[in-house]
């Protein structure tokens, strides 16, 4: 079965606890605080296994999860850091956002990429620790890893796509200008999964072909078997489209030409842009007045035409050589770049959820809010209209309120994670 589609659930690892601890020693009456920070959340890394051809696995398993960081402990011992959990995925999967349906990353090339971050550990009580306050008996729980619902798609990295409509030759010519085995026969949808195969044109020269199952009209919107696929093209530098110029099967290639174009630019107005060659299969059983009549049209677009029989190999050859001179001309194959949230849309995001907690210890007041930590990393300190609009933030989702009404006063001392400022009315 080939899986190209899965939506899993990843949740990064929690930060280890803070810890509170005063330092015992013989012939030491009073020792101060020593207790370490908590250890960080395992991140979530996607990396990719070139063994890998389908999302298959993902089927079984859909949640992953990462350890939480160990807690700190006395004698300012720091909790060990978790280990990142790994996931292996298949060359050209992107993984998306479930919620808001932006690209996290592409996972395209060798490098691994951290698509969740592990918590911060929580600070032991030795951060705590001031002239004024000087045995604090608290610390901070670990902060809360990232977690997503992500959707997992797989679009192959192929120079070239073939398209066109079901039993016109696309398998066939596959077949014959590389060493991909896909299965061919006399009838519709004999391919039911995308067919790689690599074009070699000399010892230093190659390409990637991929066989896109056959595409009809209404593909775009979900009829048949191509919308499945058309993810697959999205990728490629360039496309040939295939046409049974023969009509054969009873049908017009003129307007096969056209249904096929339709459904592309209905999918996608870069597929409607990209390159095209167009490759008249099954001349060897066509007329001269067709070959004729479909060159006309198609020369009358501006694009070239080849006249092949895949299943002779009349005119493959000279067809595989000007994609890979066409190729040279084309920019590399597309990698879709991560779609960060703008700062806007974060706003709006984190805000929607607004509980928080408020306790106070040792005369600060501690602000408990895991939205607020996504907030707090876009806030330059530096930046005077970057803190009034924190101060916003604070006003309107009721936590200055709040700590007005547990009776803080001008020069309290207010902490929200690693961020601390006196309050000022």
């Amino acid at each position: 079965m080939f899986v190209d589609k899965a939506k899993i659930h990843i949740k990064a690892g929690d930060g280890g606890d803070g810890c509170v601890s005063f330092h015992r020693e013989k012939y030491i009456a009073a020792g101060g605080p020593d207790g370490g920070d908590g250890g960080k959340g395992g991140d979530i890394v996607f990396v990719v296994d070139s063994s890998m051809t389908n999302l298959i696995e993902f089927r079984a398993k859909r949640k992953f999860a990462a350890d939480k960081g160990a807690d700190g402990a006395g004698n300012n011992r720091f909790g060990k850091n978790a280990e990142p959990l790994v996931i292996k995925v298949p060359r050209g999967t992107v993984i998306k956002e479930c919620e808001s349906g932006r690209i996290l990353a592409d996972m395209s090339g060798d490098e691994p990429v951290v698509v969740a971050q592990g918590g911060k550990g929580g600070r032991g009580n030795a951060h705590f620790a001031t002239a004024t306050r000087q045995i604090p008996k608290f610390a901070k729980p670990g902060f809360r890893g990232d977690e997503y619902d992500v959707i997992l798609e797989l679009k192959l990295i192929a120079d070239v796509g073939l398209v066109g409509f079901p039993n016109v030759g696309k398998s066939t010519l596959i077949s014959v200008i590389s060493a991909a085995k896909p299965k061919i026969a006399n009838y519709h949808f004999t391919t039911l999964t995308p067919v790689l195969g690599v074009v070699k044109l000399g010892d230093d020269k190659s390409y990637v072909v991929a066989d896109i199952p056959g595409l009809i009209e209404g593909a775009s919107d979900g009829v048949g078997l191509g919308h499945e696929f058309l993810r697959h093209v999205e990728r490629c530098r360039l496309i040939v489209h295939i046409v049974d110029v023969s009509g054969v099967e009873g049908r017009d290639p003129i307007e096969d030409f056209e249904i096929i174009n339709k459904e592309l630019a209905n999918f996608s107005e870069e597929l409607a842009a990209a390159k095209q060659i167009v490759a008249a299969n099954k001349c060897d059983m066509a007329t001269g007045e067709q070959i004729d009549r479909f060159r006309k049209y198609v020369e009358d677009k501006g694009l070239q035409m080849f006249e092949i029989s895949a299943a002779t190999t009349m005119g493959t050859r000279e067809l595989a050589r000007a994609v890979g001179e066409e190729l040279d001309k084309l920019p590399p194959v597309k990698q879709f770049e991560a779609q960060p949230l703008s700062e806007n849309e974060l706003r709006e995001k984190l805000i929607t959820n607004r509980d928080f907690n408020v306790t106070v210890e040792d005369g600060i007041y501690f602000v408990e809010a895991p939205w607020l930590w996504d907030i707090l990393r876009t806030v330059n300190v530096d930046s005077y209209d970057s803190l009034l609009y924190f101060q916003k933030v604070l006003r309107d989702t009721g936590v200055i309120d709040k700590l007005e009404q547990m009776g803080i006063q001008e020069g309290d001392t207010v902490s929200i994670f690693d961020f601390e400022f006196e309050y000022v009315r």
